[in-house]
């Protein structure tokens, strides 16, 4: 079948600035996976160019089989896109929206009742979804947003900041239900982000870009694993203590200060027994043991020097300029 996406050298230029400098991406049918970027790192133009709303200045893109600048119309047939903003008209009934979206794809009027129906019930949305957009909440309004965003059974979903907004338990909730359809429609899934809990917990990938290149591809796990590591901090009693501590593990490269000492390593869990013993051993016995695991925000600031966070700035600290399309 092939991949879901696929770009080689994928590059696009505003004015003097080169906002993707060369994406080499592929993405296979049915994954879910996180597109990271600090803002002007290239992350937004990327979509905008997969989606067929801009196109590449060089180097080609092609999603579901077909080109983004050739096929256009074969792209926006198989995709789905929900962005940061609600797409329901604020007057309209929420149901009335969804038939309104399907038709707008070619559906007839039975199969987009059909189909609305079926969203409504997977998202939740029966006891609100006669109700004028209005006067939803917000997590309602996240959830019919995606309902308008699958009502044509795209093959590839885009979600861009879907969570933006939401308290804690609409955004957990909103969550589950992105999973669950994942699971009951096999739809691929590529999710823009700044909650990296969230990317951490829903993706098979995360692919982290950064001056308008990817930096970065691979599961959560491997890497935190390959790019921070887990932090153990043994506790003593004195300082005497913990300077023989760093004496008698010295092959494990850690460091004391002070009472402690800290050590990055791989599977720390696993390497803490080890320690103990050897220190027993040596007659240096620890006073406490803690162990860190890393996040997706260690790994992002090892990787760009920045929080996810921190956007409007380069490395160097000068402004990103605004980017006008020529």
């Amino acid at each position: 079948m092939g991949n879901m996406i696929e770009t080689q050298r994928l590059t696009k230029h505003f004015k003097d600035v080169r906002a993707v400098d060369g994406i080499d991406l592929t993405v296979a049918r049915g994954e879910l996976v996180a597109l990271l970027g600090p803002n002007g790192a290239g992350k937004s133009t990327t979509l905008r160019m997969l989606t067929t709303l801009i196109p590449p200045t060089s180097g080609t893109a092609s999603v579901a089989g077909f080109d983004v600048v050739r096929q256009q119309r074969e792209v926006r047939q198989r995709i789905g896109y929900i962005g940061q903003g609600n797409g329901a008209g604020h007057s309209q009934r929420g149901r009335d929206e969804l038939l309104s979206q399907g038709r707008a794809y070619g559906m007839g009027l039975r199969q987009a009742r059909t189909r609305a129906a079926e969203l409504i019930d997977s998202l939740g949305l029966g006891d609100v979804a006669d109700r004028t957009v209005s006067t939803l909440s917000g997590g309602q309004r996240r959830r019919l947003d995606i309902a308008m965003g699958l009502i044509h059974a795209p093959e590839l979903l885009f979600l861009d900041e879907p969570s933006t907004g939401l308290d804690p338990q609409n955004r957990a909730n909103l969550q589950e239900h992105i999973l669950r359809l994942r699971a009951e429609h096999d739809t691929t899934i590529v999710l823009t982000t700044h909650y990296l809990d969230e990317a951490d917990s829903m993706a098979e990938r995360v692919i982290v870009v950064d001056h308008g290149r990817v930096i970065a591809d691979d599961s959560p796990a491997r890497l935190k694993a390959e790019h921070v590591g887990d932090t153990i901090r043994l506790g003593f009693d004195t300082e005497h203590a913990a300077a023989g501590a760093a004496t008698v593990l010295s092959g494990r490269g850690g460091s004391a200060y002070g009472k402690e000492l800290t050590i990055r390593t791989e599977s720390g869990p696993r390497q803490v027994p080890g320690m103990l013993e050897d220190l027993r051993s040596a007659g240096l016995p620890v006073a406490s043991v803690e162990v860190t695991r890393p996040t997706l925000d260690d790994v992002f600031l090892t990787l760009t020097g920045r929080s996810l966070r921190e956007g409007g700035s380069k490395t160097d600290g000068t402004p990103v300029p605004e980017l006008v399309e020529v």
